[in-house]
């Protein structure tokens, strides 16, 4: 049991002047860290002094809208670390002495957390039990014909056999003709970019990036030494005369064309043609990261870039983590002839080669069709979630929110009127103890907007009807607090 001081500490506070949204906070993070990390930050400055008592965990859930349990967990990492002490019956206080590092300009300590599980967060998959017995049944025979070829060294660009089975499945379902001597696999789309830049690009050259889009993208792009520039989007898709105005000399860029993260929009066929012919003039690549392409529930979707590029500038770069299981950590890119060698040498130099044991047993799972049953059978459970959401929002937000109905992918944007201030869905996010992502962190210099990124695969359709009526509910009331209107986006 830990001591508590011995001198007599003033009463809790009866609220902790917490900023839960400052530049300490980890956008996108569990309530338990960020709550961790605002608690150190008062801390730390000095708000709440040596020995003070803590709010109990039940005023503190009550105050920040956050489960009880998360209050907990950050109390109890508060503990862990040094900044604060407890005792039973006593309750919980900031340490005595804070752990001298906290006090030191030193480089924050790395947090790494698992991703979000719960609903609206983006990335979930439903997992098919009928998929994975015949995923098992595949991996399984497999491993019964296990020969020496999988304990040497192997060709850079992954096994041809599910090399293949791409450039099959690239055909029929996007209309991209490849061979399979184009195809490398990869350990998904942000392996692939790394992968491709390395060999296209010299450091500092600049890359176009959609604004608002994947932060994943830019941070990976700038990690690797070259200059992300934010490209405005509209309904159509990348500006392409914008990105022409503000990056004349860009090398490359970053796309989303079949359904634009986050706003869901499809770039027009002359919008298309307009990047081509950018790429072709400037002697740039096009990395079309063909995003959900296989989820599409109404219309028939547009060709791919690649599909249309007769220039050998596109390269096409897709992922397993959604159609079959994340955990197999198999994605790959589709090359221009003219880039086999170069993409090849980097991967060589960066990786040597992908692992080859579950090479096979996913190709297994495309040319025995079980690929494209499991597609059709989650394929219909999205559609069913996607419905289900975007009726619960619109019906009762009562006119605050707008949330188009996406014809593709595994999440919707629910917006705010664009007058309304930012806070307000950061507020009402926190409230409804909600993940996803703000849509306002999507963006980068462009003016970003008022509302939510939310994710709906993988998730029950009772929890997210009720997770949406929360939030349709405290977006409301953060709206009221800010004296707004229920005017519509």
């Amino acid at each position: 049991m830990q001591k508590i001081p011995t001198n007599s500490p003033s009463p809790a506070k009866a609220e902790l002047p917490l900023d839960l949204t400052g530049a300490h906070i980890t956008a996108g993070a569990s309530a338990a860290h960020r709550l961790y990390q605002a608690l150190c930050e008062m801390i730390v400055s000095g708000l709440v002094k040596p020995s003070e008592p803590l709010p109990p965990s039940r005023t503190l859930a009550k105050q920040t809208g956050f489960r009880r349990n998360a209050v907990v967990t950050a109390y109890e990492r508060l503990i862990a670390d040094g900044f604060a002490d407890a005792t039973v019956g006593s309750g919980t206080f900031v340490a005595a002495r804070i752990p001298a590092r906290a006090a030191e300009p030193k480089k924050p300590k790395v947090i790494v957390e698992a991703p979000q599980q719960g609903a609206f967060s983006l990335g979930c998959t439903h997992i098919d039990e009928r998929a994975v017995q015949r995923f098992r049944a595949f991996v399984g025979r497999r491993m019964r014909a296990f020969g020496s070829e999988h304990l040497h060294y192997g060709d850079p660009r992954g096994s041809r056999e599910l090399r293949a089975a791409i450039a099959d499945h690239l055909l029929s379902a996007r209309g991209l003709r490849c061979d399979p001597d184009q195809i490398m696999l990869t350990s998904g789309t942000l392996h692939a970019l790394r992968i491709v830049l390395s060999a296209i690009l010299k450091a500092g050259d600049q890359v176009w990036c959609e604004d608002p889009g994947y932060p994943a993208a830019r941070k990976t792009i700038a990690h690797c030494g070259y200059r992300a520039v934010p490209v405005p989007v509209d309904e159509h898709g990348m500006r392409i005369a914008k990105g022409r105005t503000s990056a004349p000399s860009a090398r490359a860029a970053y796309v989303t064309p079949s359904h634009q993260f986050p706003l869901g929009v499809q770039m027009s066929m002359p919008r298309r043609l307009e990047l081509l012919d950018w790429a072709k003039q400037a002697g740039a690549f096009v990395l079309e990261d063909d995003y959900d392409s296989e989820f599409r529930y109404d219309g028939a979707p547009l060709m791919s870039l690649a599909g249309i590029d007769h220039l050998q500038r596109v390269i096409y770069m897709g992922t397993f983590a959604k159609t079959l299981f994340p955990g197999l950590r198999i994605g790959y890119c589709a090359l221009p002839e003219r880039l086999i060698a170069d993409v090849t040498a980097a991967r060589t130099a960066l990786d040597r080669f992908p692992g080859t044991l579950m090479e096979g047993a996913v190709a297994d799972m495309l040319n025995s069709g079980a690929f494209a049953a499991n597609l059709k059978r989650v394929r219909k459970l999205y559609r069913e979630a996607r419905d289900a959401l975007a009726e619960t929002l619109e019906t009762r937000s009562d006119g605050v929110l707008s949330v188009p109905v996406p014809s593709q992918g595994l999440h919707l944007v629910a917006r705010f009127d664009p007058s309304v201030d930012l806070s307000v869905a950061a507020d009402a996010k926190l409230a409804a103890g909600a993940e996803g992502w703000l849509l306002a962190d999507t963006y980068s210099r462009t003016r970003p907007l008022p509302g939510f990124v939310l994710g709906f695969s993988g998730h029950a359709v009772p929890k997210l009807v009720a997770s949406a009526e929360r939030l349709a509910r405290e977006s409301r009331a953060a709206l009221r607090v800010k004296g707004g209107s229920a005017r519509r986006a």
